[in-house]
């Protein structure tokens, strides 16, 4: 008598492809590494269409989302319907991470997936967990306050400027939607705090000090984690971000080596038997020189395809562990190897001249180390040819149009860094 298959797989043991829920540029580099191993993809999302327009994905399927009551069901009768059982499911986005942590005794019956349990994973993707657990490992992290009630934060001493970002990323209020929101002082903090304690409860925000400088101090750690120790791993630096003072995304991001983001990694990941894909971001805080633990990305983040460019094909590596294989001796990253996300990119360094903080050469010298783009590639132009009408579409309604209403209902002063 033949053995049952485990779940998410198919009776000869191999997974029949590859489903990405959600996400945008980590997905889209996804998918393309993955489908030039002539590996299946389907994007099921109900957000940025990015990902949609690659000539690697075979197919999209538009759902409610990670907060509908029936995602479950609905991601269950998809792999029914549409014969997508035994494939790996790999959440692209925050909320869709979540979902499919917490949910991973269900899912199983129809996908293979490498993501830890929530009882694990919540240690890194909620951040008073995440810095909980950090200073349990001393590990060093910015001064971080939390706040029980207004009245309790209207009382606390803070030690300006601040950044308030959500317990975790994902959902659609203020503050998810902006990731962090600039304060410098208690006229710009309250009204930020209150609304932002309005829409997802006040235990809910998270505020930390901000540690001064810019992008070219933020290091990440990006790597894939099998049976709880590194397959494949790799640093890098954010050279340049938009907005250029206070970062929603990286712009320009090069390999560098740094061997004390790794070891605070590996510690932190350890602890928790940490399984798929993950990238931690740190920033190195100029009045001390400490490297300081920010937040952990436990899918595909927007520089993905960096990976791949620097010689450490992630996705491929994915796709072998998920069907039983070695991924293979990992070599080292090229260093000084770099990503960029072109149209933000060129706005970013205006500014940057602008201020005297670039010069044009130095800018047009970065352009030489370029070997992955955010959106652009030849093999699969559509998605690049098609990002920045996208892009400024996107800016135009998320950024000015929501600005202009800030300011016509007297709200001009609320420091909003959003996309």
């Amino acid at each position: 008598m033949k053995p049952e298959p485990r779940p998410g797989q198919t009776p000869q043991g191999s997974v029949t492809g590859v489903v990405i829920l959600g996400g945008a540029h980590g997905t889209l580099a996804l998918a393309r590494s993955l489908g030039a191993k002539d590996v299946p993809v389907w994007l099921v999302s109900q957000d940025t269409p990015l990902p949609g327009w690659s000539r690697r994905v075979r197919r999209k399927f538009d759902w409610p989302g990670p907060g509908d009551p029936n995602a479950i069901g609905f991601l269950l009768d998809l792999a029914a319907k549409h014969g997508l059982t035994g494939a790996l499911l790999i959440p692209g986005g925050d909320g869709e991470v979540r979902l499919v942590s917490q949910s991973i005794e269900a899912l199983s019956l129809a996908y293979k997936i490498m993501l830890p349990a929530w009882d694990r994973l919540k240690w890194v993707c909620e951040k008073p967990l995440l810095y909980r657990r950090a200073a349990e490992l001393s590990l060093d992290f910015p001064p971080t306050y939390r706040f029980g009630s207004i009245d309790e934060a209207e009382r606390a001493a803070i030690r300006f400027p601040v950044v308030l970002k959500p317990n975790m990323g994902g959902g659609d209020s203020e503050l998810a939607r902006a990731k962090v929101i600039r304060a410098d002082d208690r006229a710009s903090f309250d009204p930020v705090l209150q609304r932002a304690a309005s829409e997802i409860g006040v235990d809910n925000v998270v505020v930390q000090e901000l540690i001064p400088g810019g992008g070219e101090g933020q290091f990440s750690y990006s790597a894939l984690w099998h049976d709880g120790k590194p397959v494949a791993e790799f640093t890098a630096r954010r050279g340049r971000q938009y907005p250029v003072d206070f970062g929603y995304t990286s712009t320009f991001v090069e390999v560098v080596n740094r061997p004390d983001a790794v070891d605070a990694a590996r510690r932190l990941l350890v602890s928790i038997r940490y399984e798929g894909l993950v990238e931690i971001e740190f920033k190195r805080d100029q009045r001390d020189g400490v490297l300081r633990l920010l937040d952990v990305n436990p899918r595909p983040w927007s520089w993905f395809g960096l990976a791949s460019a620097a010689g450490i094909d992630l996705g491929a590596m994915v796709w072998e562990i998920a069907n039983g294989r070695d991924a293979g001796r990992q070599t080292m990253p090229r260093s000084g190897t770099s990503w960029m996300y072109l149209v933000r990119d060129m706005v970013s360094a205006a500014i940057l001249i602008s201020r005297g903080r670039l010069g044009v050469g130095e800018y047009l010298r970065s352009f030489i180390t370029v070997r992955a783009w955010a959106t652009f590639a030849l093999s699969d132009p559509l998605p690049g040819l098609l990002d920045i009408p996208v892009t400024a579409w996107r800016v135009l309604t998320r950024r000015v149009l929501r600005l202009s209403a800030h300011e016509q209902s007297g709200q001009a002063g609320s420091n909003l860094r959003n996309q």
